[in-house]
């Protein structure tokens, strides 16, 4: 019978010697695209820009969790406030219809110890998942080239993919685009969400995943014309619940720090319950305005929960980047 290699304390990050240099370039350059597109839609991220709705609720903390997860926010059993963002992914605020990547993001507060950006107590432990069990580039560079692409229109980035990556190159690219952006999408109260990137736990290194319960209801087989609408509609009917999970690392082969475009292989691990009581969402503008203003970042976080890879290296200069451009810091 064969079992699972044990988790690792052994994983490392590489970090190359133009990083900082490199970083701070993909921060311009978003910093650019959400003025462009701040003059079209108002004031608004660069990414996740489309605010579908937002709630309250509460995660409760395990107890008699395995040693690779008892760090940080999940060393000791507890139950703490929530705050959730749900979002599309894209960078304009185009139709539901429409393949996009989905986020989850979500803060934890009443936490207690080190920023990971070192500046002091960390102020919440925040989620940032999206429909994804991976990511669709191995490192920073080519995902930042692709979407300022994008950014720029259709024509703008089959122009890019070709010299980049040759003809026939361009056309997996696009292939492998539409099938990541048209995978089915259940709903958010239905479809389970992924960091697909990883973040430490304590000595180890963990990726993230929150699993909806059946109670939630089963997934929609046609998207909505407001996804927003759809799991407002679930929660003023119900409670809706999740599992959160952790997943480790156990070796650079099989799950790798710093390429995330690998689904790593490893069970996952229950760790803590997400608990949305009903609620009627739509009649609360105070607290859509409140997630719509908040910052919802994986490097707001406990040092404990670290963000690893030169995925999330580079998005603690990008995320900065984007609050400050829309005045969130």
């Amino acid at each position: 019978m064969s079992t699972s290699p044990a988790p690792s304390k052994q994983w490392k990050e590489v970090m190359t010697p133009d990083e900082e240099q490199r970083f701070a370039d993909y921060g311009r350059q978003f910093s650019e695209l959400q003025v462009r597109k701040s003059k079209k839609y108002g004031t608004g991220r660069g990414l996740h820009r489309k605010q579908l709705t937002a709630a309250r609720g509460s995660l409760q903390v395990l107890g008699g969790l395995p040693e690779f997860a008892a760090h940080g926010l999940f060393a000791k059993p507890g139950v703490h406030e929530v705050l959730v963002r749900l979002s599309n992914g894209g960078m304009d605020t185009a139709s539901d219809n429409k393949p996009d990547i989905r986020g989850f993001a979500f803060s934890v507060f009443g936490v207690q110890g080190d920023s990971a950006l070192g500046i002091g107590p960390a102020k919440s432990q925040d989620f940032t998942l999206i429909n994804q069990e991976k990511f669709a580039f191995p490192k920073s560079d080519e995902f930042v080239a692709f979407v300022v692409a994008a950014s720029h229109g259709p024509g703008a980035l089959i122009k890019f993919l070709v010299g980049r990556y040759g003809l026939a190159g361009a056309f997996k690219q696009i292939a492998k685009t539409i099938q990541t952006f048209g995978k089915p999408f259940g709903g958010f109260a239905s479809h389970s969400m992924h960091s697909a990137a990883p973040i430490a736990c304590g000595p180890y290194a963990v990726r993230v995943r929150l699993v909806p319960a059946a109670s939630n209801g089963a997934p929609v087989g046609k998207a909505p014309d407001s996804w927003g609408a759809e799991f407002s509609d679930r929660l003023q009917k119900q409670d809706l619940h999740w599992d959160l999970q952790l997943q480790p690392f156990v070796n650079e082969a099989t799950t790798p720090i710093e390429d995330a475009s690998v689904d790593w292989p490893t069970p996952y691990t229950t760790v803590a319950r997400l608990a949305l009581p009903r609620q009627d969402t739509a009649a609360d503008p105070v607290l859509a305005k409140q997630a719509e203003a908040a910052v919802f970042d994986p490097w707001q976080a406990l040092a404990e929960h670290r963000p690893l890879g030169d995925v999330m290296r580079a998005r603690r200069v990008v995320y900065y980047e984007s609050q400050k451009g829309r005045g969130a810091v």
